[in-house]
């Protein structure tokens, strides 16, 4: 893959997950109010626990991703980490299928 696509699958899958927050959790902004970045859980977007679980629910329904308690630790520190666990759960599944 070109790193210009990479780039961009990047792109794309970072705009959905913030699409996800604030669709599932019904939240009064623009999806493109919260940067990658962003603290999700405590200062930041000031999401909690029941927040999470709404979020790993939509990813697994969405983009066919688990999320268990053990993971949930450090991957809803931001959009970024999100995406970064789920890229990687997309490769295991991939050489899964090889």
């Amino acid at each position: 893959m070109k790193v210009k696509e990479k780039i961009q699958e990047r792109s794309e899958l970072c705009q959905s997950i913030r699409e996800i927050i604030v669709d599932r959790l019904m939240l009064d902004i623009s999806a493109d109010y919260i940067s990658n970045d962003q603290p999700l859980v405590g200062r930041g977007l000031e999401l909690d626990s029941i927040d999470s679980l709404e979020i790993s629910v939509a990813v697994n329904m969405d983009m066919d991703v688990t999320i268990t308690d053990e993971d949930s630790t450090t991957i809803f520190s931001s959009v970024n980490h999100l995406a970064d666990f789920i890229e990687k759960a997309r490769e295991e599944m991939e050489e899964d299928e090889e």
